[in-house]
């Protein structure tokens, strides 16, 4: 398993640069941390459908918490914190960041066509 062995976080730019033992690298930004968070309020609950968080575009990180040894707490400049980002979950996002940025999209999208889309009512 991967670990976590720094991470830098760029307050301008709002992007967490994350560090492996493996020396690879990632770069998040905060919104797709945000939108990914392993938080039951973002994930849900049980085995539905992850939450789909909107406008984090300018969300920042207030505060970086190590949690033991095995994950960091990230406090969001919206008043999130309840996620626990573990070594094994940020290894996750790195693997996967691209699908899961373009599955996020796809889903923003898709509701905001839902929500253009107004039933016409055709009266004979």
């Amino acid at each position: 398993m991967k670990h976590v062995t720094k991470v830098h976080y760029h307050s301008v730019s709002k992007n967490l640069d994350v560090y492996f033992d493996d020396d690879s690298q990632a770069v998040f930004s905060c919104e797709f941390l945000r939108v990914h968070s392993p938080s039951a309020e973002v994930q849900g609950h049980g085995s539905g459908p992850m939450k789909l968080v909107f406008n984090k575009q300018s969300v920042g990180i207030k505060n970086i918490a190590h949690v033991g040894h095995y994950a960091l707490r990230l406090d969001f400049d919206d008043g999130h914190n309840s996620g626990l980002f573990s070594w094994q979950y940020f290894a996750k996002l790195q693997a996967q960041q691209a699908t899961l940025w373009d599955e996020y999209l796809k889903r923003v999208s898709e509701h905001n066509n839902s929500k253009d889309s107004v039933p016409i009512k055709f009266i004979p």
